[in-house]
């Protein structure tokens, strides 16, 4: 199957930058669109950013200006630049992937664990 492999959170201050990794391993035959989404306590899971194979963009209008996503095809894998960071930034962040599976050449989306980036002082 396919398993993502989320890095790259951990505790910042207000104004400060992370970057979050996803990479994706398995049986791909190949990997449409990559995104992240997040979610803070009490609240429902949102999306962030999104990219698509052929490097199409979309931001929640939160973020925009702030965060920038990008990927690297040859390594599978996805990132989130984040700047500027605020205290209501702070949430699970999960990447998900759209890959066509090997052998099969099925659709699936796929989760990442989650990573948890705090922005507090």
């Amino acid at each position: 199957q396919v398993q993502l492999v989320e890095s790259g959170g951990g505790l910042v201050q207000p104004g400060g930058s992370l970057r979050l990794s996803c990479a994706a391993s398995g049986s791909i035959f190949s990997i449409n669109a990559m995104g992240w989404y997040r979610q803070a306590p009490g609240k429902e899971r949102e999306l962030v950013a999104a990219i698509t194979s052929g490097g199409r963009t979309q931001y929640a209008d939160s973020v925009k200006g702030r965060f920038t996503i990008s990927r690297d095809n040859a390594k599978n894998t996805v990132y989130l630049q984040m700047n500027s960071l605020k205290p209501e930034d702070t949430a699970v962040y999960y990447c998900n992937v759209d890959t066509v599976v090997a052998g099969s050449y099925r659709h699936l989306k796929v989760w990442g664990q989650g990573t948890l980036v705090t922005v507090s002082s």
